[in-house]
């Protein structure tokens, strides 16, 4: 043969290797996306002999144990397959006879920096999971959950080679239970979610101008008084610890102070910076001006006797004191605060509330606990010992992560949120491209500094009902920012894996899509929801808190059963449609034109649908003139596709058309939100 020949033969043969390989791995649809994989076109299949083998587990409670079991629960559901043994190191399974062998050197404690890192394998022979900790472990468990495929009409766990650590040690979800207080179940399933997705850190809101929900004995004025009788008892805290523990999770708490502080003076006024004044929760949202005294040596006494009681609640050294968004209102008011300032040479309220934090750190260090808070609590003489979490943005008049760089280059440790504010309802995209790590020069040291992030999950406009909606699927591809390599950002590949987590998500209990059915019903009042469920896929909450503008449209006890409620931040049919434009203008594809139109044709008719129902559901009436809307909206879509272009007239009332806003009256609060793309390709033929 010919050398040319063979050579060229060599080079077309690997390159059809690789693409197949390439290929494979496309159709893994795991999140986060491992540091290194690779298929081995071995697949497992899952059959009524699957059983588990953990080498050297130590008893049928241990972290480890649990984390298996619930693993083959997880797979029996999603298979059907009826296993002869439901357990792990069940009788007669040994290191030779099991499916799964796990193999772990140590139980972690679950502290900051443990070894998280395991390698899976999975042939057609066998599966082994290998890691340093339990912990590595039951991470190794929940990448071989989401392996679960079909294959010949049979459930099956792909073949792949894994070796997978995380990129970063901080990788949190902040629920604020304070707002809207979430019961026990809530908070579990979220932490069951957490876990799928290798998040490590469930940092939880306590307290806030809304409420406090913490049970304590020494001061019981504060659940009495401060809750409305919603809070957790400290049993349940307990629990919750333990829960996560199990599921290598740290919980660190935050109490709010000095700012934020309603609740605190609903309970113990004297401690208010403003004498005489009556305090009680509050039911709107917004920055309030109730703030603790930090020249009142009784504030301390208090907090003292406070975090001496609940600290040994919580195993992790971290306590979080929020610190964030107090303008010192009724301090600028107070004389004899005033007077403290000028005799401790206090220059502003910056200044004052260093001296309170400073305090405050010195109280948390006595029982075991380092500080961390918000990034308010950076000023000069803060103790390097303090974590700072970076929050502020372009939203609050800042760069994006400056107060993060400012942090790392004046010796602090950080975390980053600004960029995972999930309840501003932003699209998944805008924060799957935020990276923790900025794009600015840092030295080694300072780079290390940076922990990772949390994404957080402010209440306001959030009940138990819908925070599962809010929170998930679109933190999992956070949490994929926060494990896998800063490389792993191709939105495309990012949507296809989110859908199959979602499905994942749903399985192991989380209501997102559930609710989002309950909801349709309720508006429906239970006659048929088609003609609202095709509206929600092209519906999307207001966003960046234009909801809830002002935070008065809203109180804590206001109904969230909602139009705005059952439509989700990444509404279903938005990324089809604006693909099918760009290749319609891009390529005036034939086949793009004719589901355009389809999707214009369903729209044009939801109104009508609705209408045969609102007769008998006065909540579907509220939501029949943005219909309407959308009905014109989409009339016209049709004719310029049919007729091949719109006039500069038409093209006019089209953008008035979908410039106009409902009634502000009836509480829809949605947008619609393929408008952007339906003005594009109308521009498109105008000018074609």
């Amino acid at each position: 043969m010919n050398s040319k020949l063979f050579l060229i033969l060599l080079l077309v043969m690997g390159s059809v290797k690789f693409q197949a390989q390439e290929t494979s791995l496309q159709e893994i649809h795991l999140m986060p996306w491992p540091q290194e994989m690779k298929t081995n076109n071995s697949d497992y299949s899952i059959s009524e002999d699957f059983s588990v083998f953990i080498h050297d587990a130590q008893d049928e409670d241990s972290r480890i144990t649990k984390a298996a079991v619930r693993f083959i629960r997880n797979m029996t559901d999603k298979s059907g397959v009826f296993v002869k043994e439901g357990f792990p190191n069940a009788k007669g399974i040994d290191g030779s006879s099991a499916s799964l062998h796990i193999y772990f050197d140590a139980k972690a404690e679950v502290v900051m920096g443990i070894d998280e890192s395991y390698t899976l394998s999975v042939t057609g022979t066998g599966i082994e999971i290998h890691a340093k900790t339990d912990v590595g472990a039951m991470h190794g468990l929940s990448t071989l959950l989401q392996l679960i495929k079909v294959k010949d009409g049979a459930y099956a766990f792909t073949g792949v080679e894994i070796k997978d650590n995380p990129r970063f040690v901080w990788r949190g979800l902040m629920m604020d239970v304070a707002r809207h207080f979430l019961p026990i179940d809530v908070v579990k399933r979220n932490l069951d979610a957490m876990a799928l997705v290798k998040l490590n850190v469930f940092h939880w809101h306590l307290s806030d101008d809304q409420g406090f929900r913490v049970e304590t004995k020494t001061l019981p004025e504060l659940f009495k008084k401060a809750s409305d009788g919603q809070y957790y008892t400290q049993d349940q805290i307990k629990d919750i610890v333990a829960y996560a523990d199990d599921r290598g999770i740290r919980v660190v708490p935050e109490f709010d102070v000095p700012g934020h502080g309603t609740a605190f003076l609903t309970a113990f006024p004297e401690l208010g910076s403003k004498k005489g004044m009556e305090y009680s929760l509050e039911r709107y949202a917004g920055i309030f001006d109730p703030t603790l005294d930090p020249t009142n040596e009784k504030t301390y006494e208090f907090l003292d006797k406070l975090f001496k009681e609940v600290t040994p609640l919580f195993t992790d050294v971290y306590f979080h004191i929020g610190g964030d968004e107090n303008e010192g209102k009724h301090w600028d008011e107070n004389p004899e605060i005033q007077q403290f300032m000028k005799e401790h040479k206090l220059k502003d309220n910056h200044e004052l509330q260093t001296y309170f934090n400073i305090r405050l750190e010195k109280i948390l260090a006595k029982y075991g606990k380092s500080l961390m808070g918000w990034e308010e609590i950076m000023t000069p003489n803060m103790p390097k010992s303090a974590l700072i979490h970076s929050w502020r943005g372009v939203n609050e008049g800042m760069e994006p992560g400056e107060s993060l760089i400012k942090a790392v280059k004046n010796g602090y440790q950080t975390i980053l949120s600004n960029g995972y504010y999930i309840d501003l309802l932003l699209s998944v995209d805008d924060h799957y491209l935020v990276d923790p790590m900025p794009d600015v020069a840092l030295t080694e040291a300072e780079a290390k500094r940076i922990l990772g992030g949390e994404a957080t999950m402010w209440s306001e406009l959030v009940t138990p009902l819908t925070v599962d909606s809010r929170i998930w699927p679109r933190t999992a591809a956070i949490a994929e920012r926060f494990w896998s390599s800063i490389e792993v950002r191709n939105l495309d590949h990012m949507h296809e894996r989110l859908n199959t987590i979602s499905q994942f998500l749903e399985l192991i209990g989380i209501q997102h899509v559930k609710s989002q059915e309950y909801l349709l019903r309720n508006i429906a009042n239970y006659q048929d929801t088609h003609g609202l469920r095709q509206l929600t896929t092209i519906s999307e909450p207001f966003k960046i808190y234009s909801r809830n503008a002002g935070g008065t449209q809203y109180k804590t006890y206001s109904p969230f059963t909602l139009f705005a409620d059952a439509c989700a931040a990444d509404a279903k049919s938005v990324r089809n449609f604006r693909k099918l434009v760009d290749a319609y203008i891009d390529q005036s594809d034939a086949s793009a034109k004719e589901e355009l139109t389809t999707y214009f044709k369903t729209w044009e008719g939801i109104a009508e649908q609705l209408k045969t129902i609102a007769p008998h559901a006065p909540l579907v009436s509220r939501v029949i003139p943005y219909a309407e809307r959308v009905g014109e909206i989409a009339a016209m879509g049709a004719k310029a596709l049919e007729n091949d272009r719109i006039s500069e007239e038409e093209l006019r009332q089209l953008k008035n058309l979908v410039a106009k806003k409902e009634d502000p009256a009836v509480n829809l609060d949605v947008e619609l939100a393929v408008a952007k793309d339906i003005i594009r390709l109308a521009e498109y033929l105008v000018e074609k």
